[in-house]
């Protein structure tokens, strides 16, 4: 093998181990529904398609014949496309997370359902939320968001260097930061629901201690939490979905 076809196939690789390892973790597409073959075909694809794109970026930045130097590029290559990822899965992790305690407050997280896009059980309220917020991201492309963001990351994290990992670490707490705000503000109704319903079936507990008040109130608070999810769901995906993007801003 010649040296041009070296330097190719080197660059294509290092390209392959960013893309490869955000498709790997973002939602969706890591899901165990989905085979890996097909997730491995995907980016093979995707590297053939965006190559021509980034080869001034990758071409001759690592000797093929260095091999702890290329060994170095694989695993900054692979953490770099690792974090990208992992931006857009806590963002739904954050979702499923407050959901689930939406679950648990108003009395739905009592018996557990399969888990659409995870393995995870969950209750019946979270995978609708989760699952339909998932379905909310393919329908704005957040692939395409992610696939940006890894070719946009090559400005501040050029090939073959080691990406600093207080940058990287930086960039994950920020997202921590905004998913999490992000995901009090979409549950704080049902909190605040649950909140006062709880506290007005304890006080009427309290003044009725011999009447179960808190099994008869059960099927209100179901009631009243449904109620309120059939008014906000289309504003909780519509802020889900608009918020996406914002993520990637800063890579």
């Amino acid at each position: 093998m010649n040296a041009v076809a070296e330097a190719y196939l080197v660059a294509g690789f290092l390209l392959f181990c960013r893309i490869g390892a955000a498709l790997m973790v973002i939602p969706g597409f890591s899901s165990a529904r989905v085979a890996v073959r097909i997730r491995l075909l995907a980016a093979v694809a995707l590297t053939v398609a965006l190559f021509p794109l980034m080869a001034d970026e990758l071409l001759g930045r690592i000797d093929a014949a260095d091999l702890d130097g290329l060994s170095r590029a694989i695993v900054a290559e692979l953490l770099i496309g690792g974090v990208i990822g992992l931006i857009a899965r806590v963002y739904l992790l954050a979702l499923e997370f407050i959901m689930s305690a939406v679950a648990m407050s108003v009395g739905y997280g009592g018996m557990l359902g399969p888990n659409i896009e995870g393995q995870e059980p969950q209750a019946a309220m979270t995978a609708l939320v989760s699952f339909t917020a998932l379905m909310i991201l393919f329908a704005v492309d957040f692939h395409h968001v992610v696939l940006r963001a890894a070719l946009a990351s090559y400005d501040a994290f050029p090939a073959g260097a080691f990406p600093s990992t207080a940058a990287l670490l930086e960039e994950f707490v920020d997202t921590l930061a905004i998913t999490f705000s992000i995901a009090l503000r979409l549950g704080s109704p049902f909190i605040g629901f649950a909140i006062i319903a709880n506290l007005m079936v304890g006080a009427l507990n309290k003044l009725a201690v011999q009447i179960p008040i808190y099994f008869v109130a059960l099927p209100a608070m179901l009631l009243g939490a449904l109620i309120i999810l059939y008014f906000n769901l289309p504003f909780i995906l519509d802020v889900f979905g608009s918020n996406f993007e914002g993520l990637y801003r800063g890579i």
